[in-house]
């Protein structure tokens, strides 16, 4: 199944591709196009970028070629896979310090934390029930529109990083319900295992679910936490992750199994080492947020 990747504002998305905020070193210009070296590009996929003012990157899982346009391509089945990746300045900031090795663990954990912020105001935004009525202000009445809090969001962290992502989340939404899924990961097989469901015996089809992971490298866990969601009743296309940074094989086996799955992340990294962990990625999202 293809994937999409989307800028989520009106911002370039040049470099985020090849998992960077600017053009690469080497890149040469053809009309409005960058053409990336290849030792540039994440796995020596073939990328051509553009600079629109709304992007879609089409990513076929089985292929080895990624083309923009200026959106989404005619005759795209419906419910395809979407990955955004924000153009904010702010969110380059705070992946920066989570980058950072000597970034203190306080400052790690706050880095996450507003990383989830930012990711979360996009992930919701087309997304949250609304009610409209008239509200009397200090000058006359005025139509308003506020979230209907009826339908909370479904909020899943997976534990423990997963917790840092949310802890802004009364701020962006005014109305939540948070479930938690505990997974440890067997260093060895690199195979994930549940230790912790507190998730609700049924979800209505209309829920909307929110998952938390700061990091998708070989997609076992989010795949799991997806699955138990979906037997719950859940839909597909009510689900959406939100993640510091992806990996390919982890984006690759979502598309494969969801179709109408929305992912938001601050950056796509290019691959995994042998110990399965993202690279360049963060290190230990979990031990570095608690100093553990």
């Amino acid at each position: 199944m293809p994937l999409l990747l989307a800028s989520a504002s009106s911002c370039s998305i040049t470099g985020v591709a090849a998992g960077r905020s600017m053009p690469p070193a080497g890149s040469t210009r053809v009309g409005k196009a960058l053409q990336v070296p290849q030792s540039s590009r994440p796995g020596g996929l073939p990328v051509r970028m553009l600079r629109p003012q709304r992007a879609f990157v089409r990513t076929r899982a089985t292929a080895t070629r990624r083309s923009v346009s200026m959106s989404a391509p005619a005759g795209m089945p419906s419910g395809q896979m979407l990955v955004y990746v924000p153009p904010h300045p702010l969110l380059n900031h705070w992946l920066a310090i989570a980058r950072n090795k000597d970034s203190p663990s306080a400052m790690f954990h706050n880095a996450i934390a507003e990383i989830g912020k930012w990711l979360m105001y996009e992930a919701v935004r087309d997304w949250l029930p609304t009610v409209q009525f008239e509200v009397e202000s200090p000058c006359g009445v005025a139509n308003a529109t506020v979230i209907d809090p009826s339908q909370p969001i479904k909020i899943i962290p997976i534990l423990r990083a997963g917790l840092v992502l949310l802890e802004h989340v009364n701020t962006v939404i005014p109305t939540s319900q948070t479930y938690h899924l505990g997974f440890v990961r067997d260093e060895e097989s690199l195979e994930a295992s549940m230790y912790l469901n507190k998730l609700p015996e049924k979800f209505e089809e209309d829920d909307k679910i929110l998952i938390t992971d700061p990091m998708l490298a070989t997609g076992g866990t989010i795949i799991q936490a997806i699955e138990e969601c979906i037997k719950r009743g859940a839909k597909n296309s009510n689900i959406r992750i939100i993640a510091v940074v992806c990996a390919p094989p982890a984006l690759k086996k979502l598309s494969e199994k969801y179709t109408g799955l929305r992912v938001y992340a601050a950056m796509i990294d290019e691959d995994l080492n042998d110990q399965g962990y993202i690279v360049p990625g963060l290190g230990d999202a979990g031990d570095r947020s608690y100093n553990t």
